[in-house]
């Protein structure tokens, strides 16, 4: 074990140190292993030489904190502390280049599947990716790590994630709340996936100041969206026009990625998806990338995938059913009437003649 004593001048131990040393109490907690002992104006540190090192580096940062502001307060010392790990996070990330990232608690996160990865080098390559793929592919997932990887090693200042508020089969309205309550339930899978990958306090920090914002679709219209990366997610619930509107958002360094399940669109049934329309406008056109996912991705529960299987098959054969049926010839509804009185009884039908039995009275002329 390892001891480094630092001494503190021109700094008020209160208000450095904090009430009861709450600060450094703090900063001992984030470093179990180790042990941070403070009196006077000397701080002592003991541990392993690379602990040691990234506590001398976060008092160091604290120091100068205090000599610009005047205060250390515990959420000086949160954020500083969070700096420190997601510093951790990319000596790690580059160590490891197949890891996407580090979860909030310590675990790995990365592709798991061959179009997972796929996924991962086509955002790399490409600025505006198309992600398409039964449920329980990952699209999702994967794309919220990739944002917060892009934020974490600066490559963007914010992320941006949007869905398309479409019923699937109930109403907004039964919801209690206001609209911001009514419509988070739609939002929730994001932020699940942000809370598994970044620590509370700061996924609460970055929600505060903008960071990271989370909105529905319509929340997106009339802005520039530049150095940022944006997420629409299920996208095949997007009309036309409404997915015209978000790929036009997009600004300079803009990294923007749209997710999409052609099996699941829960638009009325005369309304076309955006997402089906811009998949045939945008086929070959230079600097988008395309991943299409398959149930051999799904990542969830093993019978996930054997629902999507049957699914697919079911689809497949309802496609040839309906290829097959014969074509009815188109006869008008009054054209259809008739036949119908004629098959019971010919000579009622109002084309038929009846036949001169003789009968038949010839008309008079009364001009003679």
């Amino acid at each position: 074990m390892v001891e480094k004593i630092i001494t503190l001048e021109n700094v008020s131990l209160v208000e450095f140190l904090g009430p009861d040393n709450q600060n450094i109490r703090q900063l001992a907690a984030a470093f179990p292993g180790s042990k941070i002992i403070s009196r006077g104006n000397e701080i002592k540190i003991q541990g392993q030489t690379a602990v040691i090192s990234r506590i001398n580096d976060i008092l160091s940062a604290l120091l100068e904190h205090y000599h610009q502001y005047g205060q250390i307060t515990d959420k000086t010392v949160s954020q500083f502390l969070s700096s420190a790990d997601e510093d951790l996070d990319e000596a790690r990330m580059a160590a490891s280049p197949d890891v996407i990232l580090f979860g909030a608690k310590g675990g790995v996160i990365k592709a798991k599947t061959a179009n997972q990865q796929r996924l991962v080098d086509a955002v790399l390559r490409h600025d505006l990716v198309f992600a398409l793929g039964p449920a329980g592919t990952g699209k999702t997932y994967i794309s919220v790590a990739l944002a917060v990887r892009a934020l974490k090693n600066k490559e963007v200042k914010k992320i941006i994630i949007s869905r398309p508020v479409v019923e699937a089969g109930e109403s907004l309205g039964f919801l209690p709340g206001d609209m911001k309550e009514k419509v988070d339930p739609y939002l929730r899978p994001i932020y699940d996936a942000l809370e598994d990958m970044l620590p509370p306090e700061k996924f609460k920090f970055y929600l505060e100041n903008k960071t990271i914002e989370i909105a529905p679709l319509a929340y997106m219209r009339g802005r520039t969206l530049n150095n940022a990366f944006v997420l629409l997610d299920e996208a095949q619930n997007t009309t036309p026009s409404q997915l015209k509107m978000f790929l036009t958002r997009m600004g300079p360094n803009a990294k923007v990625m749209v997710n999409g399940d052609r099996s699941q669109i829960d638009l009325p049934t005369k309304q076309k998806s955006g997402l089906i329309q811009a998949l045939d406008i945008l086929q070959g056109v230079n600097g988008i990338g395309f991943v299409e996912m398959t149930a051999d991705d799904v990542v969830r529960h093993r019978l996930v995938k054997q629902i999507v299987q049957a699914y697919d098959k079911f689809d497949v054969q309802q496609q040839k059913d309906q290829a097959n049926r014969p074509v009815r010839e188109y006869r008008p509804s009054y054209q259809r009437r008739q036949d119908e009185i004629a098959h019971h009884d010919p000579s009622k039908h109002p084309d038929a003649r009846r036949e001169d039995d003789g009968t038949r009275e010839l008309p008079v002329n009364h001009e003679q």
